[in-house]
């Protein structure tokens, strides 16, 4: 029986009743397809385009991060079916009952910027829907340390004033919106390609270009080289979710619901997205040109209603994505620091105001930033707390977890003091590695003599970081669960 009065528990961190486990497959399906069909996945081929692939080698690689992100996805979403838990709870499993305040934080900040980048693209379509509307483009200086307008700043907080709703109303009113949107993304997808099809008359000269690394190419050699750090990109665009996701599956009806309806929405309709983007985008090079990857300004360059309709279909799955994705976890997360005078509520609070203090623009300013700096940056750090809580989930306690115990201090993950040191020290032996090449992508003025394996190692971050931790985390471990998986014997 889980102790209410714990400094630990509140309600929205409590175990879901049976009577709140109301998703099915096809809820997770739709989550996942409401997710997936959003403009950063959209323009996620254009890099890969830019970087050398030809059109198959860039969707390719995209459903095939997606496809390798999954096995975490289902194997960390168990513990959310079996015991109707959050993920910043799964994780006092293994990091102590006050350890585990530090994989909540960094997914939470994670999350804070993501929220802040998918809020920045839905101002811009305000932004931009105002100008189509005025009959010419908003302008204005610069503001002094923003680097944007006084219109697009203003725009940005438009976008998330309509947001807010959603942070106030809780989970349930973003499974709805979910679940109600998913099937017009669909379709809106088709008539977005139906139209670019009639309207070049074909496809254009984007699927007829071939790799730049064949002999020959401009990168003739080199693919490995492009590929393995776009892959951890990829990995890394849902690797927050991937620990997460017991936010959602504490949800499911059964452990069958999570499972096929995560299967079902994620690798194959992203990679389908990416597909369309690349079909789109080459026809606009007939249509209008040049190719243009942001649908913010393809439905910009629309004529008549379509641009307004176009522009009003995309603020609304930047909502649902941006809430399903970038809002629940961390609300949970920061719930989690201080149970008792954070609510899940009050966590989403926090989340939209840090996403207005991260400055999401200044991430979005070059592919370089997007993929080298923010994605795989990320993806080091969260790699190794998906590899701790994987091995200690199913290595260690065989799937088997003492619920009660999660909310007492003084209980079986307790550790030393609420900490278990073995995770942490695990954690940290996993992000080291990384650390050099990081510097060297974010700051390559300050680090510019980073040994290339550093380099090297950086494009495999998520891979290696997991690895790394779960390694050691293991041999860390060794005889301290008992047959069980249950009780630890003190340090």
């Amino acid at each position: 029986m889980v102790e209410r009065s714990s400094e630990l528990w509140n309600e929205d961190l409590a175990p879901t009743s049976a009577a709140q486990r109301t998703w099915r497959w096809y809820h997770f399906a739709a989550l996942w397809v409401g997710m997936v069909m959003c403009i950063p996945a959209y323009t996620l081929a254009a890099s890969l385009i830019e970087s050398g692939m030809s059109w198959n080698q860039a969707v390719l690689t995209v459903f095939l991060g997606n496809l390798i992100v999954l096995v975490p996805m289902l194997l960390i979403g168990h513990a959310g079916a079996k015991y109707g838990i959050p993920y910043a709870v799964l994780a006092r499993a293994s990091f102590g009952t006050s350890g585990a305040k530090l994989p909540a934080l960094l997914r939470a900040l994670v999350a804070c910027g993501w929220y802040g980048i998918q809020t920045w693209f839905g101002g811009m379509m305000i932004y931009t829907l105002a100008g189509v509307l005025i009959g010419h483009p908003l302008e204005g200086d610069k503001l002094p340390g923003l680097g944007i307008n006084l219109a697009q700043f203003g725009c940005f907080l438009a976008f998330w004033a309509i947001q807010f709703y959603y942070v106030v109303h809780g989970i349930d009113a973003i499974r709805k919106l979910e679940t109600y949107t998913a099937p017009v993304k669909i379709l809106i997808c088709f008539v977005l390609l139906y139209w670019a099809y009639e309207k070049a008359g074909g496809f254009g000269p984007i699927l007829e270009q071939p790799s730049a690394f064949v002999e020959g190419g401009k990168k003739a050699g080199q693919f490995s080289a492009v590929f393995w750090p776009s892959l951890t990109a990829m990995v890394g665009f849902w690797a927050t979710l991937a620990l997460n996701i017991p936010d959602f599956t504490r949800f499911a009806k059964s452990q069958q619901d999570q499972i096929v309806g995560q299967a079902i929405g994620l690798p194959a309709p992203m990679g389908l997205l990416a597909a369309l983007a690349v079909f789109v985008t080459s026809a606009t090079v007939v249509i209008y040109g040049k190719a243009i990857w942001d649908p913010v300004d393809l439905a910009s360059r629309m004529s008549g209603a379509a641009v307004l309709i176009a522009l009003i279909v995309l603020l609304i799955d930047t909502v649902s994505v941006n809430l399903a994705a970038n809002l629940v976890g961390p609300a949970y997360d920061f719930s989690a620091l201080a149970p008792k005078a954070i609510s899940y509520k009050t966590g989403g609070y926090i989340t939209a105001s840090l996403a207005i203090l991260m400055m999401p623009w200044k991430i979005l300013e070059s592919t370089q930033g997007y993929i080298f700096t923010w994605l795989i940056g990320y993806s080091a750090l969260l790699g190794p707390v998906a590899g701790i809580l994987i091995v200690d989930y199913y290595l260690l306690r065989k799937t088997r977890l003492d619920v009660a115990q999660l909310y007492q201090e003084r209980g079986a993950y307790g550790y030393t003091n609420g900490w278990n040191w073995a995770a942490v020290a695990a954690f940290v032996l996993g992000v080291l590695p990384n650390v050099p090449g990081f510097l060297n992508a974010a700051f390559p003025a300050a680090f510019p003599e980073v040994a290339d394996i550093f380099k090297q190692v950086y494009t495999y971050a998520w891979f290696i970081g997991l690895g790394i931790a779960a390694l050691v985390y293991r041999l860390a471990m060794a005889g301290k669960v008992n047959e069980q998986g249950l009780a630890l014997k003190r340090a």
